[in-house]
Parts: structure tokens; C-alpha cells; sequence
């Protein structure tokens, strides 16, 4: 079976990319097109394969401005010549899912998410108090042609697999498809307890530093507890939190996936109060046997266990969230539990899933 894995762009590690790590083991030999790649920002797995770049890799400024070029993300995902192979499995999050294939190939779409900053978080990414210039004249007509261009590349996927049954119901909302649900997995070989750690006096958000993900309620909530937070992350947003934070909160950056662990296995809670679409921090902390606090909507409700594994708050306000940390005050949690629901989330129940299933459904096309 010769096949071909797309992704949206290749410039770090994140959720997305361990996803992707896990396939290509399990096809080493499959070749890799992405928009752009920036070499040693990924890992020796997937930098083995042979990887194809579009014309954006060679745009002016592109590892640091790749997002201004987004109009072009159709058109240079379609340039892509994929007529050799029999099955391609897209992961995609903003274009992926548009690559043009023949009668004869089986496209899987391995969703994380519709194109979301043109559609359920439009207003959080460009709204009209988030616009300035001629931006606010601009920005709506390119957001208009991209949803027209999304819900058009989306019938080009053969079946459609989402990361949640959160994103399952966005599939279907915004491209009427029906999608089947593999989560994506967490390491959790590499995340594990440390019976010699000695747990810490400190709340813990690992994140990037985005609108959507409501940062600045827990820094507010900690502010007038006065409780130590500890921030791992960056982003658009880190100016504006920053002159947000009070005494007790203290920014990290991004340290090494080992200190990350450390931080996990010390801190006392994750605090986690945006909406995600599935979100791989939470699993991770839990497979090192610590609990979460979170907004209750999202796909933290399909990978956390009330009151076992996590506390939730109702309201996404920060009233609410001071409440569910003071009720976490009085709440006691095992590590074994939490952890051994964190295994259900294993990397290898994830390669075994996807690989079943690209390969039945391979099996069972008729274009």
C-alpha cells in the first residue's frame, strides 16, 4: 500500500505532531507533504521520511510570519501532485483536508478541528475589537472565501475521523459529514509518576498563549487568592498577560519536555480554563498522577473523570473559577486512579486504532 500523510504545516511539536509521530511509525514507509517544514523542530521519526514542501517555504519570512499567508494555504495545498498513491491520510487543522486526489485513492481526514478561526472562534480571532486598519475591511472577505473554500474541500475526504466527540459534532455542523472518533494519544511511557517527587505549593497551566484558551481567568483567580501559578507557553498574547499577572504567577516559557514532566509531577493541580477541542495537557498531567481543574465544556469532558480525576467549573468567569479552587481545597484525589485512567489514552491504542482502521477502509473503497 503506497501512502501519503499531509499535514498543515511542520514547525514544532505539539499535540498535532505526536499524532502524526505515531502514524509514521507505523508507516515508515510513507512519504510526507506538509505547506512548510522547518528542519529540527520535529522529531527524528518524522524528519526519517521523505518530506514535500509547497511554494510557501520559500515566502520571505516564513518560520516567523507563515500565518500572514494564509489567503495562499488553498491554493498551495492543492498543488501538491499525489496521483501515486493509493491512500492519503490528511491531519488537518486549517488546509490539510484539501489536497486533490484521484477517483482511485482513499483520502482519511484525521480532524483536529474545522478551520476554527473561521468558524466557532471567528469572533475571537477577529473581532471587530481585535481589528485595526485596513484589516477590518480585509479580514472578513478572506474569512468568507476561506469558509467557502473549507466546506468545498471537505467533500474531497472519503471519511472523516475526528479527534473528540466535541469536534465529531463541528464536523458534521459545519461540513454535514459523519465522522468516527479515534483520540489522540499521550506518551504514557514518558509521562509517569515519580514516587521521589514531593508535590509543590503551586497551580500549573501548560499552554499556548492564545485568545481562545482564557489564560487571563486563572492568572485573575490566582491574583486575588493569591495562590502560586506557574505558566509554561507562549504566544500572541504573553504582553497582555504578563501586565496581568500579580506576585504569585510566574512565567516559564517553554522548557524542555523533561522539565515540563517535572513541573507535572510537582504541581498541585492543572488549571485549564479554556474550551478545547480534545486538549493533550490534561491527559499528560494525569498520566503523571496529578488532577485538573477545568471549564466543564469541550473535549476535557471525554478525558477527564469528575470528582476522580478532575473538578470542573460551570461558568467560564473567574468567580467561578475561584469557587472550583476552593472546593478543591477540601477535595482529595489518588494518583493510581488518576493515572490509570490517563492509560486508557496510550500511544499504543492509538497506532493500533488508526492502523485498523486505514487499513479497513483502504479495503473497503469503491470510488
Amino acid at each position: 500500500m503506497k501512502i501519503a500523510l499531509i499535514h498543515d504545516w511542520l514547525n514544532g511539536m505539539r499535540g498535532g505532531e505526536r499524532c502524526l509521530e505515531a502514524v509514521c511509525e507505523c508507516y515508515p514507509q510513507a512519504e510526507l507533504y506538509s505547506l512548510l517544514y522547518e528542519k529540527g523542530k520535529l522529531s527524528p521519526i518524522i524528519e526519517s521520511l521523505p518530506i514535500h514542501t509547497s511554494f510557501i517555504q520559500k515566502l520571505p519570512w516564513v518560520f516567523t510570519k507563515y500565518r500572514h499567508y494564509l489567503p495562499l494555504f488553498p491554493v498551495a495545498i492543492e498543488q501538491f501532485d499525489l496521483r501515486e498513491y493509493e491512500v492519503v491520510v490528511s491531519f488537518n487543522h486549517c488546509v490539510a483536508n484539501g489536497v486533490i486526489t484521484r477517483p482511485q485513492t482513499c483520502h482519511i481526514g484525521y480532524t483536529f478541528t474545522p478551520m476554527r478561526y473561521a468558524w466557532d472562534l471567528y469572533q475571537d480571532y477577529f473581532g471587530k475589537d481585535r481589528l485595526r486598519g485596513i484589516s477590518r475591511y480585509l479580514i472578513p472577505y478572506c474569512m468568507n472565501y476561506l469558509r467557502v473554500w473549507d466546506v468545498a474541500a471537505s467533500r474531497r475526504v472519503d471519511y472523516f475521523v475526528a479527534i473528540s466527540e466535541h469536534v465529531r459534532k463541528r464536523i458534521e455542523k459545519h461540513y454535514r459529514r459523519p465522522a468516527d472518533v479515534i483520540y489522540p494519544p499521550v506518551d504514557t511511557d514518558f509521562y509517569t509518576p515519580d514516587e521521589h517527587t514531593r508535590q509543590e505549593d503551586f497551580f500549573l497551566i501548560v499552554s499556548a498563549f492564545a485568545p481562545y484558551k482564557r489564560l487571563d481567568l486563572a492568572i485573575e483567580a490566582c491574583n486575588r487568592l493569591q495562590l502560586p501559578l506557574k505558566i509554561i507557553g507562549q504566544g500572541q498574547e504573553a504582553k497582555q498577560l504578563k501586565t496581568l499577572a500579580g506576585p504569585t504567577v510566574e512565567f516559564l516559557g517553554s522548557p524542555s519536555d523533561e522539565n515540563v514532566r517535572a513541573y507535572y509531577r510537582r504541581c498541585r493541580a492543572l488549571l485549564f480554563p479554556g474550551e478545547e477541542d480534545f486538549g493533550i495537557v490534561p491527559l499528560e498531567v494525569q498520566a503523571c498522577g496529578r488532577p485538573v481543574i477545568a471549564y466543564a465544556k469541550g473535549g476535557v469532558l471525554e478525558t477527564t473523570v469528575p470528582r476522580t480525576t478532575a473538578l470542573y467549573f460551570q461558568e467560564q468567569t473567574v468567580e467561578s473559577l475561584i469557587t472550583a479552587l476552593r472546593e478543591f481545597e477540601a477535595a482529595s484525589f489518588s494518583s493510581a486512579a488518576i493515572r490509570a485512567h490517563a492509560l486508557q489514552f496510550s500511544k499504543p491504542r492509538f497506532q493500533r486504532e488508526m492502523q485498523t482502521y486505514i487499513e479497513q477502509k483502504h479495503a473497503q473503497f469503491t470510488p
